[in-house]
């Protein structure tokens, strides 16, 4: 599936290629920092097929493992849009709120649950609103 993406100001667009049901929620307490959420959602692009405009602020990354990552976003909002390994990438880890089709990227699998706040499970009780609050 071909997918387009941009940061939240438009400085940084993309495209690629994904398998929809490669989808990914990391709970890993890094991801939770990064990005100010309870968890991140991402899906794989290969490199061959990843395509970018703009030139994204980066910066390494070691997990909990030893192993390095460059995270890029964009130097004018901030937004997160993709890791990839140091040397030699081979795939993209597209952020999932940066696709213009992310509403059609249902994920299919969850990691380091172990880091997965307590009350993600169930928000069936907390106030809803449409737009904004009352």
């Amino acid at each position: 599936m071909k997918v387009e993406g941009s940061c939240y100001c438009g400085k940084i667009t993309f495209e690629g290629e994904v398998d929809p049901e490669g989808v990914n929620v990391c709970h890993c307490t890094d991801c939770q920092n990064i990005t100010g959420s309870p968890f991140r959602t991402s899906i794989l692009t290969p490199a061959a097929q990843f395509r970018i405009r703009g030139t994204p602020k980066t910066f390494i990354k070691t997990a909990e493992s030893g192993t390095q990552r460059i995270h890029a976003f964009c130097p004018e909002c901030g937004t997160p849009v993709y890791a990839t390994a140091i040397s030699n990438p081979t795939t993209y880890t597209l952020r999932l709120g940066t696709l213009k089709q992310r509403a059609q990227l249902k994920p299919k699998k969850q990691i380091w649950a172990r880091s997965s706040l307590p009350w993600f499970k169930d928000l069936s009780g907390v106030e809803s609103h449409e737009r904004g609050s009352p």
